[in-house]
């Protein structure tokens, strides 16, 4: 396509970067810029008798009863080169191909009782010898537009209510993200109930997923044919005892497993228990699901560890860290009963940018290592063992597709990946990133005929305002 020309690509960077460099000197130092990026509060601003024009853009009054706007944005371009991809069965692309991700967002504080926050995203890809999917290419959406209602605006005891097109995040986001990693972030139609109070966050909601088009704002509001609903409740507590969180999850949608595709009615229940301090940080997860897929009974289940020790007294503050996830796959074909686990909408980048394979009947084992080269440059590796946890269940994609069904290979060992990545960030507005993955295929790619190794470079820009 069009949209984007390598050539002008590197031209726009240029100007982007140059524009950034020669500004950042007087753009404000103290802003923190989220993940989700309507929790962020420039009220602050407010008193501040020395604003330079960034910060009046952040927070721009309007009329008295505190009413203010608010705008931001990013710009984020990556280029990415695979050598075999598909493990050589996909068409080779001997130069790579570019991907562009542009949001802009205006929030409005209409006063201490109502808000509104608005989201246009473009997301389009060039240089690719494969089709595009609306993950990658989505011209231009409505990618959010909800209204705040604060029904007791007390900061100890916070009632709010949450209408319209919004991005949901829980927990290490491993069932609910807003899948940062691809090119396209994906959003939700939602009725959300959100309490907050000192050591307490309890959300209640019903959602309907936004499905992306590869055409100009072509997304439907509510469409029914993929719904979420569930309650989540984060229970921070002392440094001592390590911060909780408890959910249910429910999803009623199209599904496709091994035993074949049909509407699926699936609820998750979870817990998490979590900390972080300087030196140690872990995450522990555990889920069960039931439900029911077709004329089949769901019973699916996966647990999760992520723990590691940061040195800071040795040179370069080094941390060591173990992941581990145990996935369920369906035990036996055609017997009535779904053990694959399903992991919803789960991050886009779950192993890697590469996204190689997706968080389904898996077992892996991910040592890593992660050293502060400097207050700006960070290095990491890690390698991971990935194996089937069923014989009888397929291999898949992080969308869910299957890349093999498995049927007739009994081999567990899909293969090792090694992943090595350089963050530069140059300030809080400028990050770069430096990718590299490996993929060595194991046994069981190899029988079927998935047996070349996969190499993947991939570099990105982000500029946040």
């Amino acid at each position: 396509m069009a949209a984007i020309k390598p050539g002008n690509f590197l031209k726009s960077l240029h100007f982007m970067l140059m524009l950034l460099s020669g500004t950042s000197i007087l753009l404000a130092q103290d802003v923190e810029f989220k993940l989700l990026r309507y929790e962020e509060d420039y009220s602050r601003f407010k008193f501040d008798s020395s604003a330079n024009w960034y910060k009046k853009i952040k927070y721009l009054p309007l009329g008295t009863n505190n009413s203010y706007v608010s705008f931001g944005g990013e710009v984020r371009y990556q280029y990415f080169r695979y050598k075999n991809p598909g493990w050589g069965k996909e068409p080779e692309d001997l130069d790579g191909f570019v991907m562009n991700r542009l949001l802009s967002h205006a929030d409005w504080h209409i006063n201490k009782h109502v808000r509104i926050f608005a989201q246009i995203q473009s997301s389009l890809i060039a240089g690719s010898n494969s089709p595009s999917s609306p993950v990658d290419e989505n011209p231009l959406d409505i990618h959010q537009l909800f209204a705040d209602f604060f029904l007791s605006a007390r900061p100890e005891n916070q009632l709010m209510l949450k209408l319209g097109r919004q991005e949901l995040s829980y927990g290490s986001q491993r069932l609910i993200s807003v899948r940062e990693g691809p090119n396209n972030r994906q959003a939700f139609d939602a009725l959300r109930f959100v309490f907050t109070r000192k050591h307490l966050r309890a959300d209640a909601f019903y959602s309907t997923y936004v499905n992306a088009g590869k055409n100009i704002l072509d997304e439907q509001f509510f469409d029914r044919s993929r719904q979420l609903w569930g309650s989540y409740i984060t229970v921070l507590l002392t440094t001592k005892i390590p911060n909780m969180d408890v959910y249910y999850l429910g999803i009623k949608n199209k599904a496709a497993f091994v035993d074949g595709s049909g509407m699926e009615t699936r609820h998750s229940v979870g817990t998490r228990m979590w900390k972080k301090s300087e030196k140690i940080a872990y995450d522990f997860e555990a889920v069960y699901q039931f439900g029911n897929f077709s004329a089949s009974k769901i019973r699916a289940w996966t647990i999760s560890l992520n723990a590691s020790y940061r040195f800071k007294t040795i040179l370069f503050s080094p941390a060591f860290g173990v992941k581990s996830e145990l996935i369920s796959g369906d035990k036996k074909h055609d017997d009535g009963l779904i053990n694959t686990f399903n992991p919803l909408y789960p991050r886009g980048a779950y192993f890697g940018l590469a996204s190689l394979i997706g968080p389904y009947n898996l077992t892996d084992l991910h040592p890593y290592i992660q050293v502060e080269l400097s207050r700006k440059i960070t290095w990491a590796a890690d390698y991971d063992f990935f194996w089937r946890m069923s014989r009888n269940d397929g291999l898949y994609e992080v969308n869910g597709s299957l890349i093999h069904d498995g049927r007739d290979f009994y081999s567990k060992n899909i293969g090792n990946q090694l992943g090595m990545d350089v963050s530069l960030k140059v300030n809080p507005f400028l990050n770069f990133q430096l990718e590299f993955t490996w993929f060595d295929p194991g046994k069981f790619l190899h029988q079927t005929g998935r047996g070349k190794d996969i190499y993947m470079t991939g570099v990105t820009a982000t500029i946040r305002y």
